[in-house]
Order: C-alpha cells, then sequence, then structure tokens
C-alpha cells in the first residue's frame, strides 16, 4: 500500500502551530528541516515517518480528530484559564489529542463550538472572508422594534468594531417581563459581538446560545455532550468555507 503524502506546509499548519501561508514563509525563510535538512521548496511532500522541526521545535503529528461540543454556560472557550476555571478541552480528558477550539464562545454563553488539532481546517473556518454563518438564539432586554432590525443589518458602530448581523427577526417577546427573544444570523465573529452589538441599541443580552455552526446543528446533544464530527461533515465544512471565499 502507497504510504500517504501531504505537502509540507498543509502538516505544518494541521499541526495547529501557525497558518498555512505563514508556514510557506518559514518553509522559504529556510526555517524548515525534514529529516535533519534545511527544506525551502514549497511543493515538497512529506508522510508521517518524516521527522519535521520547525524553528529548531520538532512537530508533532498527529491525525486530525474534530468534535462538536455543546458548551455549558460558565465554560472558557479556550485550552487553559489563569483563573482556574473550566475550559472546553476539560469535557475531552479521555481523547489523547491535543485539541483547541476553532474560535469562541462567551463564558456566559452557551451551544455549539468545534474543537480540532487541524490548524489549517480551524483558520479556514475562522478566516471571515469565508462568511460561514452561525445561527444565535439571543435573549434581551426591552421590546426590540422592526427598526431595529434594520439597523443591525446595516451594522452598528462600536468602538473601531462595525458590528453587523446578516439576518436578525423576532422569535418571541413579552412584555410583562420586558423582554424579546431573537434569532441573529453571523458570518463573522467579533469579540462578544452579539453582546456588543445590542448593548450600543439599548438592548442589554441576558441570554445567548449558538444553535448552528454552518451545515452543523446542535441535534442530538444535550448541554455538556460532544460527538466526533463525521468525515462526510468535515468535508462539507471545507467544501462550504472554500466555497465562499470572496474574490
Amino acid at each position: 500500500m502507497t504510504e500517504s503524502m501531504e505537502r509540507l506546509q498543509k502538516v505544518i499548519a494541521q499541526s495547529g502551530i501557525t497558518s498555512r501561508r505563514k508556514a510557506e514563509q518559514l518553509i522559504v525563510a529556510g526555517k524548515v528541516k525534514v529529516n535533519n535538512k534545511i527544506v525551502t521548496e514549497l511543493g515538497t511532500k512529506v508522510s508521517l515517518q518524516d521527522k519535521i522541526e520547525v524553528n529548531g521545535v520538532n512537530l508533532e503529528k498527529e491525525m486530525p480528530v474534530y468534535f462538536m461540543l455543546y458548551k455549558p454556560r460558565g465554560v472558557i472557550s479556550s485550552v487553559t484559564d489563569d483563573k482556574g476555571r473550566k475550559v472546553v478541552t476539560d469535557f475531552f480528558t479521555e481523547t489523547p489529542e491535543r485539541l483547541f477550539p476553532i474560535g469562541r464562545l462567551d463564558y456566559d454563553s452557551t451551544g455549539l463550538i468545534l474543537l480540532t488539532n487541524d490548524g489549517e481546517f480551524a483558520n479556514l473556518l475562522m478566516h471571515p472572508r469565508h462568511e460561514i454563518e452561525k445561527v444565535y438564539t439571543v435573549k434581551v432586554k426591552g421590546i426590540v422594534q422592526k427598526t431595529d432590525l434594520s439597523q443591525l443589518r446595516k451594522g452598528v458602530k462600536e468602538g473601531r468594531d462595525l458590528l453587523r448581523a446578516v439576518r436578525s427577526k423576532i422569535i418571541s417577546f413579552d412584555k410583562r417581563s420586558n423582554s424579546t427573544v431573537l434569532e441573529i444570523v453571523l458570518n463573522e465573529g467579533k469579540n462578544r459581538h452579539i453582546r456588543r452589538m445590542m448593548q450600543t441599541i439599548g438592548y442589554p443580552v441576558t441570554k445567548l446560545k449558538r444553535e448552528s455552526y454552518g451545515l452543523l446543528t446542535l441535534r442530538g446533544l444535550r448541554v455538556g455532550e460532544f460527538r466526533a464530527l463525521t468525515p462526510k461533515e468535515v468535508k462539507q465544512m471545507w467544501n462550504l468555507a472554500t466555497k465562499n471565499v470572496k474574490q
């Protein structure tokens, strides 16, 4: 059976240490060795048996794995926390691979978050020009008006950022509790995007849940549960991201 070979920059990116573009720059700059020899050709292909060094550090190669987690409230979207709070990787103590989250979901938010050890896949999904839609259910204080929804689509200036929603709609409202439940769709993810956007127009967020990420949904998962993505789902997400690239 022929051993699988991959481009060197792809293998480096999949390790999670950097993006493919940065990996290409490191190769050209002579910062990468394969089997103790400096390699500067971008077309070089390697196998799992090859020893790869990046800036003098051995690259630990793992088979790529992909998971979705139904993140509970009160969990940090990181691999460590200097305050000792629970992080998303704490749910994967039986998983030998070194996982990291794709993007972030606020400490106080719940819902779908992806984890992987494939840096190239993560960078692909997170890049804003790939415009992968994420759907959120959001509860806010106050009765949201239709004119407010129009403002969300136009964009809300907060600090240096222009915060937009691709689409938004009112699901329900309750005058007694003075609250509204919205569905908000984003195709980018600035820091605390929805919370900052809604606060700026006068509707503080009290609950926020990510329902879906691209083609993936929480169907079948309870809070705190996770599952591996199927090969078909990984391929679909990859194709969705590359299809949406703006020229």
